[in-house]
C-alpha cells in the first residue's frame, strides 16, 4: 500500500487556481514533516511547501502568495492551493513525508500549465 498518494493534477490555463491532495495511509501527525515538492522537465526536484506536525509552515521565497499548504487531520490528507498558475509551473508535484531521517515520497500528479 502506497504510504502517500497525490491527486489533483490537471491542465490548467495561465492565470488559473488548481488544489492537488495528498491522502497518507496512517494518521499524518506520525510524520515529523509533511510537504511538496515539484519537478519540472529536465529539472532537478525543487521544494515548494511544507508543514511540521506541529503546524509550523514554510514556503519557498519565489512561491509565497501563490501557493499554500494545509492539511486535514481526520481525513489524513495534505493539500496545496495555487492561484494565478504560470506556465513556470508546470511540474510533477510530489507529495513527501519523513519520520526522522526516513522520506517518503508519492508517485507524483502531473500538473501543466498552458494556453
Amino acid at each position: 500500500q502506497e504510504r502517500l498518494m497525490e491527486s489533483g493534477g490537471a491542465l490548467v490555463r495561465p492565470g488559473g487556481s488548481l488544489s492537488l491532495s495528498c491522502q497518507a495511509s496512517e494518521n499524518i501527525f506520525n510524520f515529523n514533516t509533511m510537504g511538496w515538492y515539484r519537478q519540472a522537465p529536465g529539472k532537478e526536484r525543487d521544494f515548494v511547501a511544507s508543514m511540521n506536525a506541529g503546524g509550523k509552515i514554510r514556503v519557498a521565497d519565489s512561491l509565497k502568495g501563490r501557493f499554500a499548504i494545509s492539511r486535514d487531520g481526520a481525513k489524513r490528507m495534505l493539500y496545496l492551493r495555487i492561484i494565478n498558475l504560470e506556465p513556470e509551473d508546470t511540474a510533477i508535484y510530489y507529495c513527501h513525508a519523513n519520520i526522522l531521517s526516513t522520506n517518503y515520497w508519492g508517485q507524483g500528479t502531473q500538473v501543466t500549465v498552458s494556453p
